[in-house]
């Protein structure tokens, strides 16, 4: 065995700290999300451990070593003479505001289910076989919907629909819409609020999801124009949509090609295939970032066994890239691909036939 080089082995395990600090924060953000204690001091104003507990009808002992640790972990600021902590607007805006475009809570119910199911994708590693969506744990389902929602709320009606060719103009004199892997339906609600004359049909292979989003629908008031059913990619009934749109999904899928296939089929003249996926360079170099990191994780534990689980099983991975996604457009019939747009963690994609 070789003998490391010790200036490099020192910037390794420097960097090894920083990260068993961030997985040992993890779960007391899902913590402090749970019990509301960021949200009970999202008002900004300075807290002592007992006033927090006082709030939140917890215990004080635990509050202040939680406080310590999230001040340890820079998510809340602590005044030395005061003994007291709060919430500054940024940290606000990431931990205690749903409707924030920078809330992350959700983001950590994700990998708290990375974490529980990591024994079920170990068997997968072994046997080669996947682990459908279904089968993970129930925080991932709550987690998706509380973290992606926070990118449909920033981009979806204000740049990502502009960005397809005629689309918000047909949207708004009433167009039918198919959201297909539409989870708990947090897209769908939320096109359904910004374009009162268009009708949305939610669809998803999870019962449980499509529960969920039936509640969500009725909840925001548009449970008269927006209807959510089991369905898969391939089989969803077709009704001639203007747009059918697939929001962080379609790299999951076991057949995108054949998913495609189907929403040819479906989509009504001049109709529009919105593909929403993860930011993602063609090169493996060019994705070896922070956002890469995520994404890679992710799709080692999540999107990668949810297509193996499925028939035909491609394995698109989180970091499919444009080109590959443009070749599953054009193998499912389509004659023009393009990106529409882009975030940091996005792209955006307009498919017609």
């Amino acid at each position: 065995m070789r003998e490391p080089d010790h200036d490099k082995l020192d910037a390794l395990v420097g960097r090894m700290v920083g990260d068993l600090g961030a997985c040992t924060t993890g779960p007391l953000v899902v913590l402090g999300d749970r019990l509301g204690l960021f949200k009970a001091m999202a008002d900004g104003d300075p807290v002592s451990p007992e006033e927090l507990a006082q709030r939140t009808g917890t215990r004080e002992r635990y509050v202040r070593e939680w406080l310590s640790a999230q001040a340890a972990a820079g998510n809340v600021d602590y005044d030395d003479e005061t003994n007291r902590f709060s919430l500054s607007p940024e940290q606000a805006a990431v931990f205690a505001n749903e409707d924030s475009p920078a809330f992350f809570a959700g983001a950590f119910e994700i990998l708290q289910a990375m974490w529980m199911d990591e024994p079920k994708i170990a068997d997968a590693f072994v046997s080669g076989n996947g682990v459908g969506w279904h089968e993970h744990s129930q925080c991932l389902f709550r987690g998706t919907e509380r973290f992606f929602r926070t990118g449909y709320n920033a981009s979806l009606v204000s740049s990502w629909i502009p960005a397809m060719n005629g689309m918000s103009r047909r949207l708004e004199e009433g167009a039918v819409v198919a959201d297909v892997g539409c989870g708990h339906g947090a897209s769908t609600v939320l096109m359904a609020k910004a374009y009162p004359k268009s009708l949305f049909y939610g669809f998803d292979y999870h019962e449980a999801s499509i529960e969920r989003a039936r509640s969500a629908a009725e909840e925001a008031g548009v449970g008269d124009r927006v209807t959510f059913d089991r369905a898969s990619a391939s089989d969803f009934p077709a009704r001639d949509y203007d747009l059918v749109a697939m929001f962080d999904c379609l790299h999951d899928m076991g057949d995108p090609v054949g998913a495609g296939r189907h929403v040819r089929e479906t989509l009504a003249s001049g109709g529009t295939w919105m593909i929403v996926e993860p930011f993602s360079h063609d090169r493996l170099k060019d994705n070896l970032n922070p956002v890469g990191r995520i994404y890679y994780g992710a799709s080692t534990m999540l999107c990668t066994p949810a297509s193996l689980a499925q028939d035909v099983g491609l394995a698109l991975g989180a970091q499919a890239g444009e080109t590959r996604l443009r070749k599953v457009a054009l193998d499912a019939g389509f004659s023009h691909f393009r990106r529409a747009t882009e975030t940091p963690f996005n792209m955006v994609f307009e498919a017609r036939a």
